[in-house]
This record gives C-alpha cells, structure tokens and sequence, in this order.
C-alpha cells in the first residue's frame, strides 16, 4: 500500500493524498512538482530514480486507508 507522505521531503510543502502535484520515487521519496521538475531535475536526491506523478487517493479508499501523517525531510533539504 503506497505510504502518500504528506509533504514534500525538500520544500515542506503540504501534498495531501488528493495532490496531483505530488511526485514519487519507486521508494515512495515524495516530492512536489516545483523541486521535482525543478532543483531535482526529475531525479530523487536520496536514491537516484526517477520522480513521477504520485496517484492520488480519494473517498472511501482515502477513509480505509488514510495518508500518513508524517513528515519526512530529506538530509540537506531547504
């Protein structure tokens, strides 16, 4: 089951699990679009692998399974 972080690990900025601006490693390193396609250049600072569109979850299956609520930051980040 896909984690859905709830922020961007460098920015901090808040991606809740409805963000289509969100973007994931195959880690589940969370990232927002801006620092993905920006600084990040598409690449995940921790592991290396691409950044893509995280999928969101919504309704009943955000309320079986909520998004987590901790904040990860990654080393180094802004």
């Amino acid at each position: 089951m896909l984690t859905m972080r709830p922020n961007c690990e460098r920015c901090d900025v808040d991606l809740p699990a409805t963000a289509t601006t969100a973007r994931i490693c195959s880690f589940e390193c969370t990232f927002c679009a801006d620092c993905a396609d920006g600084a990040l250049a598409g690449r995940c600072p921790n592991c290396g692998g691409e950044l893509l569109r995280r999928p969101t979850r919504t309704g009943a299956a955000l309320a079986r399974h909520p998004a987590s609520t901790q904040r990860i930051r990654a080393a180094g980040a802004e």
